[in-house]
């Protein structure tokens, strides 16, 4: 097996010479610092007019290569491969879309997307953010910091999402004794609070493994481990959560 360091160029190597690429990075918790030893590898192709992920299937790495848009949104596609015995996932990243969203959050703009393994989804300026983290293994792209038009207008973005999912939790699933639903509200809503604190700081979010911790808002725990079908602890459960999130000023 390669040492890391080695392994990494001779990925990026791979993933550079395919038609279209101008760049390759790594990200996720390797290019900061924080991974285990049996971490997955994060790497990311940024490709100009089109990438054909046939021309990457044909590397023959092991493993599942998705087509052009099968994740939906600015998260547009990847494969999960098996490398050297490692576990590696590469994502395509369009840089037109990316270089759009840069704009758009420099505006303060952006849109919400769904995208699995995400409670909350994602926020489009994520494939920004990725940028800001991420190491540069090939090419050469722009570290964009968190634009201050961002800081003022995501946070209260964020947290009307997070009051409507938990009204709605109120309303439609704590009077029927719905725990598993209101428990799945509880989580949605703590995520996206901690959205709101991340942007108030202006720091990017790139996924929400940490992010709960990152926010302060580990209590929420504590809250959804009470859960009972009993619809009077369901609504003390909301209005918890409800006074935690308001407190929670990311400070």
């Amino acid at each position: 097996m390669l040492p890391d360091n080695e392994f990494a160029a001779s990925v990026a190597d791979r993933l550079a010479a395919l038609p279209n690429v101008v760049a390759v990075t790594l990200g996720g918790s390797r290019a900061q610092g924080t991974h285990a030893p049996d971490s997955d590898w994060d790497f990311a192709l940024y490709y100009r007019d089109r990438f054909e992920p046939a021309d990457l299937r044909a590397v023959g790495w092991a493993g599942e290569v998705s087509e052009l848009g099968a994740w939906g949104g600015v998260f547009n596609g990847g494969a999960w491969l098996t490398i050297d015995d490692r576990a590696v996932d590469v994502h395509y990243r369009d840089l037109t879309v990316v270089e759009h969203e840069r704009a758009e959050a420099e505006l303060g703009r952006f849109r919400w997307e769904p995208l699995a393994f995400h409670l909350a989804g994602i926020p489009a300026y994520l494939v920004v953010g990725e940028l800001a983290h991420a190491q540069m293994l090939r090419g050469r792209l722009p570290r964009p910091g968190f634009p201050a038009a961002m800081r003022e207008i995501a946070p209260p973005i964020w947290r009307r999402q997070a009051a409507l999912t938990l009204h709605y939790a109120r309303t439609a699933y704590v009077p029927h004794g719905r725990l598993t639903e209101t428990a799945g509200a509880l989580a949605t809503a703590a995520m996206q609070t901690a959205h709101a604190i991340a942007a108030a700081r202006g720091e990017w979010v790139t996924n929400e493994k940490r992010l709960l911790d990152r926010a302060g808002l580990r209590d929420i725990d504590e809250i959804v481990g009470g859960l009972t079908n009993d619809p009077a602890v369901l609504a003390r459960a909301v209005d918890a959560a409800r006074e935690l999130f308001a407190a929670a000023d990311g400070s």
